[in-house]
């Protein structure tokens, strides 16, 4: 799941979380999928930012998955003879591949 800032919300993209307003009231499930029109209601309702399925959104900062993918490797090639240690890395590989999973078109 990624949050991002509403002006970065794209038709298609889906609700990760549920959206409430401040008196704690669901304005829009999780699961639920933006529309232009939704995603103008939101707008309108001064909703500054919410949680979509996935990793649709590359900030400017933020490295590919490819790149992610290849440190990891890198911070750990003094340890490749030692099991539990590569288990440890195809594990966090494996989870980082999975939480950006939605967001590989992207990339």
């Amino acid at each position: 799941m990624q949050r991002i800032l509403i002006g970065q919300a794209g038709p298609g993209m889906v609700l990760g979380k549920e959206i409430l307003n401040p008196e704690g009231m669901v304005l829009c499930g999780a699961g639920t999928p933006l529309t232009p029109a939704l995603i103008e209601r939101l707008i309108n309702m001064d909703v500054v930012d919410i949680t979509v399925e996935g990793h649709p959104v590359i900030l400017g900062d933020e490295k590919t998955l490819q790149e992610e993918l290849h440190e990891i490797d890198l911070r750990f090639q003094r340890v490749e003879d030692i099991a539990p240690l590569m288990y440890l890395k195809k594990r966090i590989q494996a989870k980082l591949a999975a939480s950006r999973k939605l967001g590989a078109g992207t990339e």
